[in-house]
């Protein structure tokens, strides 16, 4: 059951406010594009966990990754690590927190009024609580989130199917093509690395430990399967109407009832992600920086919904950054760390990919300066 629990910690992770992106982003750049980035970026993205996993049994339980690249490649690298670290997972957070907060919006407002801030303040608020018991608290809902989520994806997928046209799925929005607009969207979408270190603590015997590989291998596969299955659903349905968030899209194809189920269930998987990725940031600060609990809570949670606030609030923009940059920075680190762990025998892969992720970081970079 562990092992089970395992898979669906990091795939409840990895599908979550990246998810709801896809769809769009594929009618900007087109679907053959779209599918070509899916099988490269998945392919790195596994090769990049797969390593993670060989480092973390390989170092000892109670650090993350700050403390990880201190184990192994020295201060330098740490440094490094907690700035990477820290500012991509509240910025993961804060993605949650948009995402989460339109749903919510979306679900009661009809009923209830208010706005887009009210419902965020109260979705921070239930997910601040939950950040502050715990992964244990929401391990099963996590696991039971995923399945009921996958149900309905099914369900969407069969109660749709008369509406999904091939004319939808290869539209392209005319004027806005950008080729590498996927790129930090979708490294943000297929991480779960954040997570890698609390499955591998909950391995507690040596021979769970080993299959820890195997969680990510199915974690990592069972990802991409839902991200494709989820971008020929929403984008077959609804075509050039296909909205930011995905879901809002297909009410007026769907009916209210089933898109108000797929709504209240994707809220579901964005909150227990939100809670994981918040969980992950207190360990950082408490476990490896000796900031208090509660303090740690505090920064994890206060911060990004301050940044709400402020008015960021674009979650393209913040899950492209988060993923291009911050999120390239831990692959780099954590592609040093397994090298130093295989030796030379590894140069050729690990340069690579490094080389990959350089070229990326300076590209989110420039695009995001413009």
């Amino acid at each position: 059951m562990k092992i089970l629990y395992g898979v669906s910690i990091l795939a409840g992770t990895i599908i979550g406010a990246g998810l709801f992106s896809l769809p769009y982003i594929t009618t900007v750049v087109g679907v053959k594009i779209m599918i070509f980035y899916l099988l490269f970026l998945g392919a790195v993205s596994f090769l990049v966990h797969y390593f993670l996993g060989e480092v973390a049994l390989k170092t000892p339980d109670f650090l993350r990754l700050p403390g990880f690249a201190n184990y192994h490649l020295g201060k330098g690298a740490q440094r490094v690590a907690y700035v990477s670290g820290i500012f991509g997972l509240l910025g993961a957070v804060l993605a949650y927190l948009i995402l989460g907060g339109e749903f919510l919006t979306v679900l009661l407002s009809p009923y209830f009024g208010g706005g887009t801030t009210q419902y965020t303040t109260i979705y921070f608020l239930i997910s601040s609580f939950f950040i502050f018991f715990g992964i244990k608290a929401i391990s099963k809902m996590e696991f039971w989130g995923i399945a009921i989520f996958l149900g309905l994806l099914f369900l969407t997928f069969f109660r749709g199917f008369s509406e999904i046209s091939m004319e939808n799925l290869f539209f392209v929005r005319e004027g806005e093509f950008d080729f590498f607009l996927p790129y930090g969207v979708l490294l943000f979408a297929l991480w779960g690395g954040a997570l890698i270190p609390e499955i591998e603590e909950t391995l507690s015997l040596k021979k769970e430990k080993k299959q820890l590989l195997k969680i990510i291998s199915f974690g990592i596969i069972l990802s991409l399967f839902v991200s494709l299955f989820f971008i020929i659903i929403v984008l077959g349905i609804t075509g050039e109407h296909t909205t930011r968030e995905a879901l809002v899209g297909l009410e007026s194809y769907l009916g209210n009832g089933i898109t108000s189920l797929m709504l209240a269930f994707g809220l579901l998987v964005v909150f227990t992600s939100l809670i994981a990725i918040g969980l992950t940031v207190k360990k950082i600060l408490w476990y490896d920086l000796k900031i208090s609990e509660k303090v740690s809570w505090a920064i994890a949670c206060v911060f990004p919904f301050a940044l709400f606030l402020i008015g960021v609030k674009n979650f393209i923009v913040v899950i492209g950054v988060a993923g291009g940059v911050m999120i390239a920075v831990d692959a780099i680190l954590i592609l040093l760390m397994y090298r130093k762990i295989k030796g030379k025998k590894v140069n050729f892969i690990v340069f690579s990919l490094i080389f990959l992720f350089l070229l990326g970081i300076i590209y989110e970079i420039v695009y995001f300066l413009k």
